[in-house]
């Protein structure tokens, strides 16, 4: 069997060692239109379930990847200079470095990885058994047969911009600016011992109202540094190494879903099947269970087309949590207005919980002091832990039957 890749990210080269270590005879190739070394973006974050399952399909990637993660001390909220700190678990690791780890691993067990190969028609792989569309949110093999695979795509109303600096943030910071133009706010946090993360956003009326529509990249992060500087303590904002474009990269959040996942031989994987905001931190970790799942298919249903289809079944029925949050987790930004104005702590308390499909019904208020007699109750703080994540899928197994959801949204979550 031959097996293509199109797309050299995460995905794409883990599911391509997984199938040459499970079956050394097939001739498997991963090609990626960037050239060696390009990681497109600065770091991401790690879970421990992420971890757990690397690390049980395939121990080698997983440990390394393991080994180069940043642990966070906890989180913290900066309301204009107020703080709240809470603790939590997560990691952050630079994208080049799982990059590297995985290209390294994938040539290792006789993976064939080829960059700067760029394919934008199938047609171009017609000697290849399985076609892999894991070139990211824009697939060009996708977007060329979007009718047949029933692709929507629907921006969010914030801006966003993806930047570094060498700030190394201790701890998961979401911090929250008031400007004359609006609110603006970051979310920052290390992947190495010298670099974060610092994801700035804010509405449209904000970001033009600042002069960031306008502005070249040198101004702008200015600006930015200006606007942040109680957090950068001095540190410069970087827009990535060979940008050479004359403004940053702004953009709307391109929230991807799709009728159908293959077509043929072509399957979808990753961000080309899938988007979640990036605000719940699990783009990779959805796009390399993806790969995992894909690969165990591949290898135990007696045909490609069995294989396509319980992938995509099992994977859309995993997805309907994880997008359910992500959609009210990316409304209860783009609605930050409505929150702005609460104390600190209240503000804090609702963003941890912004995931609720409860909060966009109850004035914020009242849902405060709801949230504080919950956790001050043991027995009801344990159940909502429990039940709050199966509240949520449920919430969006429903949700996904209304039209207007779907009109919105796509029909994602319907053959599920």
């Amino acid at each position: 069997m031959r097996i293509v890749c199109v797309g050299g990210g995460p995905a794409g080269l883990y599911f391509a060692l997984l199938m040459k270590r499970a079956r050394p005879g097939h001739e498997v190739v991963v090609l990626d239109r960037r050239p060696p070394g390009h990681a497109g973006g600065w770091g991401v974050t790690v879970w421990d379930d992420l971890l757990t399952d690397l690390r049980s399909t395939d121990n080698v990637a997983g440990s390394l990847i393991a080994d180069s993660a940043v642990k966070w001390d906890g989180l913290v909220v900066d309301r204009a200079g107020e703080r709240v700190l809470f603790d939590g678990d997560c990691y952050g690791i630079a994208r080049s470095v799982v990059l590297d780890v995985l290209t390294e691993r994938a040539i290792a067990l006789g993976v064939d990885v080829r960059f700067g190969t760029e394919i934008l028609d199938t047609h171009e792989l017609a000697d290849a058994d399985v076609v892999v569309a894991c070139d990211g949110v824009r697939s060009a093999l996708r977007d060329r047969d979007a009718r047949r695979f029933g692709t929507a795509v629907t921006l969010g109303k914030t801006r966003f911009v993806w930047l570094g600096t060498t700030k190394v943030f201790d701890r998961f910071t979401f911090a929250f600016v008031s400007t004359p133009a609006g609110w603006i706010w970051c979310y920052a946090y290390a992947f190495d011992l010298a670099t974060s993360t610092f994801i700035v956003e804010c509405g449209e009326e904000t970001w033009r109202g600042l002069g960031l529509d306008a502005k070249g990249a040198d101004d702008a992060l200015a600006v930015l540094e200006q606007l942040f500087a109680g957090q950068l303590d001095g540190r410069p904002l970087l827009s990535g190494d060979g940008w050479t474009e004359p403004s940053l990269p702004w953009q709307n959040f391109p929230t991807v879903t799709n009728d159908r996942w293959f077509s043929g031989k072509v399957v979808l994987m990753g961000d080309a099947a899938h988007t979640t905001h990036f605000s719940i931190g699990s783009g990779m970790r959805l796009a390399l269970q993806d790969a995992i799942c894909l690969a165990e298919q591949l290898q135990t249903q007696r045909t490609v087309a069995e294989a396509f289809a319980t992938y995509e079944k099992t994977r859309r029925t995993a997805l309907i949590g994880p997008a359910t949050e992500a959609r009210f987790s990316r409304e209860w930004f783009e609605n930050f207005d409505r929150y702005a104005d609460l104390p600190a702590p209240a503000l804090c308390a609702l963003l941890r919980a912004r995931r609720d499909p409860l909060m966009a019904k109850i004035p914020p208020q009242v849902y405060w002091r709801i949230d504080r007699v919950v956790n001050s109750v043991g027995f009801m703080r344990a159940l909502r832990h429990r039940v709050g994540p199966v509240l949520r899928t449920l919430y969006g197994r429903y949700a996904a039957t209304k039209p207007d959801y779907q009109s919105i949204h796509g029909r994602t979550f319907n053959q599920c």
